[in-house]
Parts: C-alpha cells; sequence; structure tokens
C-alpha cells in the first residue's frame, strides 16, 4: 500500500514537471510571437523555451529514477549477531 502511494506521487510529481516545462515553453512561444521584433525579447523566448526543455527532461529523469528504485527489490541488511 504505501509503495503504491509513493508511485503516486511519483507520477504526481512528473505531471507537474510537465505543467511547469509546458508553461515556460507556451511562454517562450507567446514573447517570442508578439515581441519578435525586440532584440531581448527573442533571446528571452529562447531562454525560457529552453528551460522549459530542460525542465521536461529533468523531471523524466527523475520520474524513471524513482520508478527504478521503488521496483528494484528492497536490500535486506544483514543482522548482527552477538
Amino acid at each position: 500500500m504505501a509503495v503504491r502511494r509513493t508511485q503516486l506521487a511519483n507520477e504526481r510529481t512528473f505531471l507537474a514537471y510537465v505543467r511547469t516545462a509546458l508553461s515556460l515553453l507556451a511562454a517562450g512561444a507567446a514573447l517570442l510571437h508578439f515581441f519578435a521584433q525586440l532584440s531581448w525579447a527573442v533571446i528571452l523566448a529562447w531562454v525560457l523555451m529552453v528551460a522549459g526543455l530542460l525542465t521536461l527532461l529533468a523531471g523524466l529523469f527523475r520520474f524513471v529514477t524513482v520508478r527504478g528504485e521503488l521496483t528494484r527489490p528492497a536490500e535486506r541488511v544483514p543482522e548482527e549477531s552477538e
């Protein structure tokens, strides 16, 4: 039961990364569309879009890493003998 809750929390966190990445990409695209004549706006738009892509990749990496940790069998710690 606790593992399933952790899996669902991992999925929710991944979706938050995706939502943030899409927001950054959309902001960059809107800035590029409406202010394409301003050089600083173009630079800022590309920075936002690259940040969105990096956020998506970071979220995907984290999701896969945590999922792998959850599916791997737990390591047993040997008991100390007295």
